[in-house]
């Protein structure tokens, strides 16, 4: 972090925590963010009520983005939202629309500890307790989050999802397919079979959309909070537990709930959180989407690298799993 940055940001800091001076005393890139820009800062502060220190995570963009992800000022909103609604997330503190501060809008929230990193996760079995507990708690973390339903005018920004969530979905996929540079035939074959086979609008309510694991943070006795809000927005409930499930996200694991337990576990804990009971093959459907969509994302990060806007080896490195999500697209639908 350059001097200019470090001070305005001592600044800003000083100005919303009511403080009389803050010195920066540690600042460092935080891994880990695929999409965002994720700085954690150390601040020794005199007076106020946030005095002596605090432990800080500010949020920004990277140099380039994915289409669909939320501005930080909307994902601030987003997760003042799931704090209000008492689900576990890192306390949002203060949001700064200004850009010439640093360059960019950004936002401050606490630090939590934890892990979050999927391939140690699903590994680490001393990494969030009990796995069966962690499950249901996860479990419960989502019917919370689904427990925000529209309208909320602090949620304006967010888009109707029309009479059909599951077909505003395809609409949204095909539109990129088609612009996509080059073809793409078993995600059109998926695309169609979603078309097929898509389900009568249910309930609609807040969806996180990336609900999964290496998107929350454990530590040894349980789970410490749920990560990134950038594409949350209104939709079927079944889209985040299909995410959740989806063999993508279970990292190699034999566990069908984020690789790291029996989904039963996890669709207990939304049951006692919701009173909704989970049908397996209600979910299925939102796998198969689950696997669309991360094909999506996949080939924008891949271009975020070939562009040269953001050369990176992560971002080239994920443009190689389309293949793998194709092969799971094409077994999922193939006897339906």
């Amino acid at each position: 972090m350059n001097e200019q940055m470090r001070s305005a940001l001592e600044a800003f800091i000083r100005r919303e925590a009511g403080a009389d001076r803050v010195s920066i005393a540690e600042a460092k890139l935080l891994s880990g963010g695929s999409i965002q820009e994720n700085w954690f800062i150390q601040a020794e502060v005199a007076g106020g009520a946030f005095a002596p220190e605090l432990k800080l995570v500010v949020r920004t963009d990277a140099p380039s983005g994915v289409s669909g992800s939320h501005c930080r000022a909307e994902e601030f909103a987003l997760i003042k939202a799931a704090h209000a609604a008492g689900v576990t997330v890192p306390e949002p503190l203060w949001l700064c629309r200004d850009a010439s501060l640093i360059g960019k809008q950004f936002f401050v929230m606490r630090f939590v500890g934890g892990v979050a990193a999927s391939h140690v996760v699903v590994r680490d079995a001393k990494l969030g307790g009990d796995r069966r507990a962690l499950l249901e708690r996860l479990g419960a973390e989502l019917g919370r989050i689904h427990s925000i339903r529209p309208p909320r005018d602090d949620l304006a920004f967010l888009p109707s999802p029309g009479s059909s969530p599951a077909l505003q979905n395809i609409a949204r996929l095909r539109r990129f397919l088609d612009a996509h540079r080059s073809p793409q035939p078993a995600l059109e074959w998926g695309l169609r079979w979603l078309e097929v086979n898509a389900p009568e609008r249910g309930e609609v309510a807040l969806c996180h959309r990336d609900f999964r694991t290496g998107n929350y943070m454990v530590d040894e006795s349980g789970l410490t909070a749920i990560l990134d809000w950038e594409f949350a927005g209104w939709g079927d409930p079944l889209e985040d537990v299909g995410w959740f499930c989806a063999r993508c996200w279970r990292f190699g694991q034999p566990g069908e709930a984020g690789g790291i337990g029996a989904r039963e576990d996890f669709y207990r804990g939304y049951a006692k959180a919701t009173g909704r009971r989970l049908e397996d093959e209600n979910i299925h459907y939102w796998e198969v989407m689950a696997h669309l969509n991360w094909a999506a994302i996949a080939l924008q990060q891949a271009e975020r690298h070939l562009s040269g806007e953001e050369t990176s080896l992560m971002l080239a490195l994920t443009g190689h799993i389309v293949p793998e999500l194709e092969y799971e697209i094409l077994t999922m639908t193939e006897a339906n």
